[in-house]
């Protein structure tokens, strides 16, 4: 009897796949005949799950997003019982900074989508909306631990969080090493947040999610 197959696990395999295609050779290279072969399936198979190139872009877009939650998610528990919410701030910030070979690989991919976006109305409005829903989420935490009263939190979020997409690129991108780019933005979350913020570790370690 055939092995009966999650459709969702087997959407997830497509979508890695496609994810590996975009990290080694950019979104431009991503076809249905390129992630079957790199999934190790059929191209008949993929467009089972995926009825147009554009529906696995968005499942694939998604799925980035979901990487870069769970691994906030993890470096935020492994904080100290009660983090405070500058804390908070740093470590979902500082996440966004790729230290390693895996997190390099999803920063690329993460940059490559948001270029795929800026061309598609349907992906702009999407990643608009998670992106809002994070600024939101920092915001809030902001409030809480904000050094002056003249600081807007709304403005403060969003100037931070194209702070820390700045930094990433550069890791990417020229010379920059992730330590400096943590430097970086710790400097300005300490115009936002002041002292409450803690130096990064020097190894820059990170909870794996």
């Amino acid at each position: 009897m055939p092995k009966r197959v999650d459709p969702e696990e087997r959407r997830a395999q497509i979508a890695a796949a496609l994810l590996r295609v975009a990290a080694r050779q950019g979104l431009e290279a991503v076809s249905l005949r390129h992630v079957a072969t790199e999934a190790g399936v059929t191209t008949g198979m993929v467009q089972h799950y995926f009825p147009s190139k554009e529906a696995m872009m968005d499942f694939a877009l998604a799925t980035v997003g979901e990487r870069y939650g769970r691994r906030m998610a993890a470096n935020a528990a492994a904080l100290e019982a009660e983090p405070s919410p500058a804390d908070v701030v740093r470590v979902t910030l500082t996440s966004m900074i790729p230290v390693d070979a895996d997190e390099r690989e999803d920063a690329r991919v993460a940059l490559a989508f948001q270029s795929y976006a800026a061309a598609r109305p349907a992906a702009a409005a999407g990643l608009g909306g998670t992106n809002a829903r994070f600024r939101d989420h920092l915001a809030t935490q902001i409030e809480s631990c904000r050094r002056s009263a003249d600081i807007d939190p709304s403005v403060a979020a969003t100037a931070l969080l194209a702070t820390a997409e700045g930094l990433a690129l550069q890791v990417l991108s020229s010379t920059l090493s992730p330590t400096e780019a943590v430097e970086a933005l710790d400097q300005q979350l300490a115009l936002v947040i002041g002292e409450a913020v803690r130096p990064p570790a020097p190894e820059l370690r990170r909870a794996k999610a």
